[in-house]
């Protein structure tokens, strides 16, 4: 075991949308920071790769097995690498709605008040949307939250193939508006991620360290428990102890769980954090369904993402409860990336399986619903010894199903030439399944009771006193929009909380 002999201010573990954010915020303070990334630095050519070839190969998974709620093993779809999963997502960056915030009534049960409030974020939000450089345009949805100011960058354009699709949208009563985007500008890299407006700008400064093909397995803890102390973590399989006078993880809901449970100590027995039993528990993921249209006309294949619709997002004249988001799946062969294409292929193929992948691309007009999933302490992270278990089934299903019709019975109205309209059929109501981890969160939630919760309003363990948690495990709720911008947000959010604690 190799003991570090610097001692830091701040140890970051991942670099993420929460650690990658977190680093560039304190990077200026001129304190000591160390970033811990389990993964490396990921090929460009790697990175929301544009081929159809990811269809048949299914090339991002996380070097490990895990266990579903059957006991039947499975390997994540997920990436370790500087940026982590913003490596590998579709960089629509969008803000959570006001009543998100609130106690929220669904068909199936009840979406939970936040100790933190919109008004607490927006500030962020707006920090957030420059930093990442986010291309929007305000006033155009409907349900869109209070803004103290413009986008800071023009929207993307439709591309032809999508603009007259928008434009019958519009006709038919809905409210299609530009899709916020990050984009970084460069003509080499130009999706917006973690490690181009984070870690890399972090690095800039010399106080800040990173360290990679570092796996942390464990968190100590002083004596009597009440402060974290050091990170043990294999360095290129080699064993360290890092030490610091605070802690924060951003691995990701998943694994920050995990990493707390398998930190128990004699003071800690049930794992770090976790007196309420609640570490773990509460996981959630955005119930997501994959439309494909299958027109007669051939396009590109490599149109951006674009456009997003709300007019459903609180429901409709047909139902009183929350129904969800859409938005457009950019050109398969653009867009081509996390866990999304597999199913797309599965569900044309299936319709049409003498066409070969190309024809299927370039003929293909996909888009998302995606509807809120509820907590549920039953759905929740395990691990015993060094086995990981996902206990994991979606919920608020008929909400779901309601979008996803609705949507269908829209896009016919609008294109009556296509050739296909349908689902996805991979899982049991189209749900994306559980190996995608995709828009994770829940399970270290933030409350003001630390009887019912793991974290305070500032991210902070309720038990410890300098040791936080700034990827998306904080939501005490997951709303229909991507986490992502919530959790940029919030990384800056805490990062001021912890510079003015650092002074």
């Amino acid at each position: 075991m190799i003991i570090d002999d610097q001692h830091y201010d701040v140890i970051i573990v991942g670099t993420g949308a929460g650690g990658g954010t977190l680093a560039r915020k304190l990077a200026a303070s001129g304190k000591r920071i160390l970033l811990l990334e389990r993964g490396d630095a990921m090929p460009l050519e790697e990175q929301n790769i544009s081929d159809v070839d990811i269809f048949q190969k299914q090339r991002y998974h996380a070097p490990e097995q895990w266990y579903d709620g059957d006991g039947e093993p499975f390997t994540p779809q997920m990436k370790y690498a500087i940026g982590g999963n913003t490596k590998i997502y579709g960089a629509a960056l969008q803000r959570m709605r006001e009543r998100d915030f609130e106690t929220v009534n669904h068909q199936d049960g009840i979406s939970p008040e936040w100790c933190l409030k919109y008004a607490d974020l927006e500030p962020y939000y707006t920090e957030a949307e420059a930093l990442y450089q986010v291309h929007g345009q305000a006033g155009v949805d409907p349900t869109e939250p209070s803004r103290s100011g413009d986008y800071p960058y023009p929207a993307v354009d439709h591309d032809p193939t999508i603009q007259p699709v928008v434009e019958g949208i519009a006709k038919q009563g809905c409210h299609p508006y530009p899709l916020p985007m990050s984009l970084s500008l460069r003509d080499d890299d130009p999706t917006g991620d973690a490690e181009v407006f984070g870690v890399n700008p972090a690095l800039d400064f010399g106080n800040v360290t990173l360290k990679t093909s570092a796996r942390v397995t464990g968190i100590l803890t002083n004596p009597t428990g009440t402060a974290a102390r050091a990170v043990q973590a294999e360095v290129n399989g080699q064993p360290y102890i890092f030490m610091a006078d605070i802690i924060v993880l951003a691995c990701g809901a998943i694994n920050s769980a995990v990493l707390l449970l398998q930190s128990a100590n004699e003071k800690h027995p049930h794992g770090l954090a976790n007196s309420s039993d609640q570490v773990g528990r509460n996981l959630m993921k955005i119930n997501m369904s994959s439309i494909v249209e299958v027109t007669a006309q051939p396009n590109s294949g490599k149109f951006p993402r674009s456009v997003g619709i709300n007019d459903y997002y609180w429901g409709s004249d047909q139902f009183d409860y929350p129904m969800g988001h859409i938005q457009n799946m950019g050109g398969v062969l653009q867009d081509a990336i996390f866990a999304e294409s597999p199913p797309v292929l599965s569900l044309i193929t299936k319709f049409m399986p003498n066409f070969g992948l190309k024809q299927l691309a370039t003929r293909s007009i996909a888009w998302w619903t995606m509807t809120e999933v509820l907590p549920d302490p039953k759905n929740r992270v395990e691990v015993k010894g060094d086995k990981l278990t996902i206990h994991f089934a979606a919920n608020n299903a008929e909400a779901h199903d309601r979008l996803v019709y609705r949507w269908l019975d829209l896009l016919k109205a609008v294109e009556k030439d296509s050739s296909l309209f349908s689902r996805s059929g991979m899982h049991p109501r189209g749900e994306v399944p559980l190996p995608v981890m995709a828009n994770q969160c829940g399970t270290c939630r933030m409350g003001s009771d630390p009887a019912t919760s793991v974290l305070d309003i500032n991210c902070r363990a309720h038990e410890l006193d300098n040791l936080y948690v700034v990827d998306s495990s904080f939501f005490p709720s997951s709303a229909s929009v991507g986490p992502a911008l919530t959790v940029i947000a919030n990384a800056l959010r805490v990062g001021d909380h912890l510079l003015e604690r650092l002074k």
